[in-house]
């Protein structure tokens, strides 16, 4: 049942959608609606709280303060990033009403610091558990939805780019080498996502459920019935029986799929950059908030590399002069001992005792290597 829209009295009305009129008249219908909306929101509230503000020159900035805790009442429930874009709308009515009355005070009556700062997003992968028992769940029911997920979980896209995937969204980059063409999507970005056989075999089940559906081509991966906005629902409840199924009690939801993928990729050694390009991220701080690590990966990585390549010392150059007894060839035989002795520490495991009194030797023979410098530039 719809609700019922009760029209907005107010003395302000008129100046204030006429300045909605002016900002959306190249906007989308639902952006126009959002503005709208923010408008009678605020009418609202001074028709409620300041019955006498009748004018332009009356608003003050104590008007835009009450509206701002206003939003945030538990009679509205809005959350943060709803209260978020009424606020940023708000102002940019304001700046607006400044220009068209030529009245610059209204577009002071707003604070950059009056938008409120966003909660940090903490990854939310799957555990492997729950990785594990809900792609089981999704290859034994093998439909068309079930695939989608799949895909979705395989390759990190989004699950709006995935009902937007084109039909030949396959490509060769390479002999033996292919790639998911991901079209332009939320950040108006595409790119080449590598994939592996089995994602080229699900690709090719979701073509072939394709070629199946009645529906007239339209270039696209997934038939969309009744729309996209359907389709979507339909991968969420797809989703949402499996869980059922399986009696996972956490809510899950298809971007956690993308959480899960960062995750792994990081933890299989690929690089914070390269992540950043198969996610389609902008910028660093997004990434961060996909990708988690634990302290033991921390702590894995590190051991592999202090195994690996320790960076303390480079090798000696080989030289061809004789050895003299001045501090040039002194500081060389110094270099030369450090670089053998560490050779023979990576031969060790890391819980020999040997490996501490190496690395003590070490340090003993850094620190006068340190003073053999200083004598040469005396």
């Amino acid at each position: 049942m719809s609700r019922i829209r009760i029209p907005v009295v107010h003395p302000l009305k008129e100046a204030f959608f006429t300045a909605v009129q002016s900002v959306t008249s190249a906007l989308s219908a639902s952006s126009q609606g959002r503005y709208r909306t923010t408008v009678e929101y605020f009418l609202r509230y001074l028709g409620q709280y300041h019955a006498g503000v009748e004018s332009l020159d009356q608003l003050r900035r104590d008007h835009f303060l009450g509206w701002f805790s206003w939003l945030s009442s538990q009679q509205l429930r809005l959350v943060k990033s709803t209260r978020c874009l009424h606020i940023v709308t708000l102002r940019r009515v304001m700046e607006e009403l400044a220009w068209l009355h030529e009245k610059p005070a209204l577009a002071r009556l707003f604070h950059p610091d009056d938008i409120p700062r966003f909660d940090h997003r903490f990854p939310r992968p799957l555990s492997p558990e729950q990785d594990r028992l809900i792609q089981e769940e999704l290859i034994r029911r093998n439909d068309v939805a079930s695939n989608a997920l799949l895909l979705v979980r395989y390759t990190g896209i989004r699950i709006g780019e995935c009902v937007d995937l084109p039909l030949d969204c396959l490509r060769s980059i390479a002999p033996g080498q292919w790639a998911l063409h991901v079209p332009l999507g939320k950040l108006y970005t595409e790119r080449l996502v590598p994939i592996d056989g089995p994602v080229q075999q699900i690709i090719h089940r979701l073509r072939f459920f394709r070629s199946l559906c009645p529906d007239p081509p339209d270039g696209l991966l997934l038939a969309r019935r009744r729309g996209r906005n359907p389709l979507l629902r339909q991968l969420r409840t797809e989703l949402l029986h499996v869980r059922t199924t399986l009696g996972i009690e956490r809510r899950i939801t298809p971007h956690m799929f993308r959480h899960t993928y960062a995750t792994e990729m990081l933890r299989a050694g690929v690089s914070f950059p390269a992540l950043m390009k198969l996610l389609g991220h902008a910028s660093p701080e997004m990434t961060m908030n996909y990708a988690e690590l634990t302290p033991n990966d921390v702590h894995r990585e590190f051991h592999e590399i202090r195994s690996s390549s320790r960076h303390k010392l480079p090798p000696p150059k080989a030289s061809t002069a004789s050895i003299l007894a001045d501090l040039p060839s002194s500081l060389h035989a110094i270099q030369a001992a450090q670089h053998v002795l560490e050779m023979f520490r990576r031969t060790l495991p890391e819980t020999d005792s040997a490996s501490a009194v190496l690395d003590r030797m070490a340090n003993r023979l850094t620190k006068i290597a340190a003073e053999l410098r200083k004598l040469a530039t005396q």
